[in-house]
C-alpha cells in the first residue's frame, strides 16, 4: 500500500479492529497505538523518502508462565505471548541489501551477498538479520532486499524476549514477502533460534521463539525439537480476578553471561554421567537413585540444578491442566512452588560475582510485603537480574504497581494482557 494511504486509513480508524486485537480496546490504548504506528511511518518517510509502498508488521514478546530454565533441556513450558511488541514499516526492492533502523539505534546494513558469520557482529541486531535470511537462503527461498524503520515496547533486558521478537519480526517480514508465508510460525522460530545461536554468538532454547512466533497462551513440549508439541490454551487472568504484573527490578545484565551459561551446562554434566545429552532423556528414578554417585562426579549445585528441572519440566504440564480446569488456586500454588525452587535449587536470583546486588530478591520480598497471601510472585524469565512476576487481584492492582515504582522507578512496573497472535503482517 502507498504510505500517506497507510497513514490516513489509520488516522480515521480503519484499523482500529486490529488494534483492539493486538493491544486492548480501550480508548487511551487506541489512541497510543494510532499515534505509535503514526510515528514509525513519519520516521519511515524520513529516513527512505523515496520509498512510497509499505507493509507493517508486527511480533509480540513474551512472558514465561511455567518451566524455569527447561526448555533448553528439551523439557516443557507454559508462556504466553504479550501486548508489548515490535513493529516494521518496511519497503521491499531489489538492491539485495538490507537498511533497517530502530529507534534509539544506528542503522543496521546487511549485504545479501555476503550471509557468512561475522565476528564483529556478535550481539549486534545486524548479525540476528544476516541469520534469519541465511537460514531462508539455506531453505531455498531467494530474499531481497527491503529498507525498514523499527520501533519496540518490549525493552531490552525486561525479561520479555525483546531479541526473539526482533527475530520473530524479521522471519516474518521475509516469510511473508519472499515465501508466500510457506514457512509458518514454528520453523520462523526455529529459524530464529539459528540466528540467534550461530550469528549473534548466544545459546538459547527455543521457547521465547516459539512463544513470539506462534502467539497465545501456550503450553510447548520440547521433547522433539524439530516437532515440539504445541498446546494453545483459552485463559485470560482477569476472569479469575488477577492480573499478571512484571517489574523491573533494574538489575544490570553485563556481565551476566557465565551465570546464563552455566544453569544448561550444569544440567547437561548431569545428563552426561548417563551417557545422555539432555535431562530429559534421563528417567528422574534413574537421577533419584544416583545421587551418591553423582556426588564424586559433579557440582552440588548442579546436582540441584538437575533437580529444579525435573520438578519444574513436571509442574508446567499440571499448570497448564489447572488453567484449563479453570482451577485458578491450584494454578498459584504451583506458581509459589515453581518461584520457591527456582530460589533454592536453580539459584538464579541473583549472581554469585555480585551478591550485593539482589534485585530480584528485593523485589520478591517487597511482592510479599504488599500482597500477602492474596497474590503470589516469583522470578522471571533467565533470572539473575532484571524482572519479577506477580499474579495480582484486580482490586490490588493499582496500589502494587505504585508501591513497586516506588522502589523501582516509575515505569517499572507493568500490568500485562495476553495477546493470541504472534508474528503476523498488520497492512
Amino acid at each position: 500500500m502507498k504510505l500517506k494511504q497507510f497513514q490516513a486509513d489509520l488516522t480515521a480508524g480503519k484499523y482500529d479492529e486490529k488494534l483492539c486485537r493486538l493491544y486492548g480496546s480501550s480508548d487511551a490504548v487506541l489512541a497510543a497505538q494510532r499515534a505509535r504506528y503514526l510515528q514509525a511511518a513519519e520516521n519511515f518517510s524520513r529516513l527512505y523518502p523515496e520509498r512510497e509502498e509499505i507493509a507493517v508488521f508486527s511480533a509480540p514478546g513474551r512472558t514465561e508462565i511455567g518451566g524455569n530454565h527447561t526448555d533448553h533441556q528439551h523439557g516443557c513450558v507454559l508462556a504466553a505471548s504479550v501486548d508489548l511488541d515490535v513493529i516494521a514499516i518496511v519497503a521491499f526492492h531489489d538492491e539485495h541489501v538490507i537498511r533497517l533502523q530502530s529507534a534509539g539505534y544506528s542503522q543496521d546494513y546487511v549485504d545479501l551477498c555476503d550471509l557468512t558469520v561475522q565476528p564483529e557482529e556478535k550481539g549486534k541486531s545486524a548479525a540476528l538479520i544476516r541469520g534469519v535470511v541465511s537460514r531462508f537462503q539455506e531453505m531455498g527461498v531467494a530474499v531481497g532486499g527491503f529498507d525498514a524503520y523499527t520501533t519496540s515496547n518490549v525493552l531490552s533486558g525486561s525479561g520479555l524476549s525483546s531479541s526473539a521478537a526482533f527475530e520473530v519480526l524479521i522471519g516474518t517480514i521475509i516469510d511473508q514477502h519472499y515465501h508466500a508465508g510457506a514457512a509458518g510460525a514454528v520453523e520462523i522460530a526455529k529459524i530464529g533460534q539459528y540466528a540467534e545461536n550461530r550469528y549473534f554468538g548466544k545459546k538459547s532454547g527455543l521457547m521465547d521463539q516459539m512463544v513470539s512466533s506462534v502467539g497465545g497462551f501456550v503450553f510447548i513440549d520440547f521433547e522433539d525439537t524439530d516437532n515440539p508439541k504445541i498446546e494453545k490454551l483459552s485463559c485470560q487472568f482477569e476472569d479469575a480476578g488477577y492480573v499478571l504484573c512484571i517489574t523491573d527490578t533494574k538489575g544490570s545484565h553485563a556481565d551476566l553471561t557465565d551465570d546464563y551459561v552455566s544453569i544448561p551446562a550444569e544440567m547437561n554434566l548431569v545428563a552426561a554421567q548417563f551417557g545422555k545429552n539432555h535431562l530429559r532423556e534421563v528417567d528422574e528414578k534413574a537421577f533419584l537413585q544416583a545421587l551418591p554417585k553423582l556426588r564424586t562426579a559433579c557440582f552440588d549445585r548442579a546436582i540441584l540444578r538437575a533437580a529444579h528441572f525435573y520438578g519444574d519440566n513436571r509442574r508446567a504440564a499440571e499448570e497448564a491442566k489447572a488453567l484449563s480446569g479453570n482451577d485458578f488456586p491450584q494454578f498459584l500454588k504451583l506458581v509459589k512452588e515453581s518461584g520457591d525452587s527456582s530460589a533454592k535449587w536453580l539459584q538464579n536470583l541473583y549472581s554469585c560475582s555480585k551478591p550485593a546486588e539482589q534485585g530480584i530478591p528485593l523485589g520478591l520480598w517487597a511482592s510479599e510485603q504488599i500482597l500477602g497471601d492474596a497474590g503470589v510472585s516469583r522470578v522471571h524469565g533467565g533470572g539473575f537480574a532484571g524482572t519479577i512476576q506477580a499474579f495480582v487481584p484486580v482490586h490490588m492492582a493499582k496500589d502494587y504497581c505504585e508501591k513497586m515504582d516506588q522502589l523501582f522507578g516509575e515505569g517499572s512496573c507493568q500490568i500485562l494482557q495476553i495477546r493470541n497472535i504472534g508474528g503476523m503482517q498488520f497492512a
